[in-house]
């Protein structure tokens, strides 16, 4: 794994919670997108070499909503970057952690992701982001 990504923080309402961001960071989001298959709102803020990722549910299936349910909103993952993610989650599945997904998925910020499952990380939802090169 290279570096932190970016942290993903689970929020209920993304317009307010942008004003709060963009009211501690000192910057408005540089992006905001729908990802359509988690069910979710994202806004992302770059500070320095860092990224935020806020997510909120879209509807009451995303995992985001069933997070804020049990745990209320808070840091949701924290993301790696990658630069190959199938030989890395081939390399963790190898060390026995337990991935949520058996191959990579489009995600947010042109992004193929994989999660890896928080009860094979010491209870941390990890997150593995690796850029899609433009063909």
């Amino acid at each position: 794994m290279n570096y932190i990504e970016h942290i993903g923080i689970a929020v209920k309402d993304i317009k307010k919670s942008n004003e709060l961001y963009a009211s501690l960071l000192g910057t408005d989001p540089y992006k905001m997108e729908e990802v359509l298959s988690e069910h979710v709102m994202t806004s992302f803020f770059k500070t320095g070499n860092n990224k935020i990722e806020l997510l909120e549910a879209t509807n009451e299936q995303s995992p985001i909503a069933k997070f804020i349910e049990k745990k209320g909103e808070g840091i949701h993952h924290i993301a790696f970057a990658v630069d190959d993610i199938q030989s890395e989650m081939d390399r963790l599945k190898q060390n026995g952690f337990q991935l949520l997904q058996e191959k990579p998925k489009r995600g947010a910020d042109n992004k193929l992701v994989c999660f890896i499952h928080p009860k094979s990380s010491n209870g941390v939802l990890i997150e593995l982001c690796q850029s899609i090169k433009d063909e």
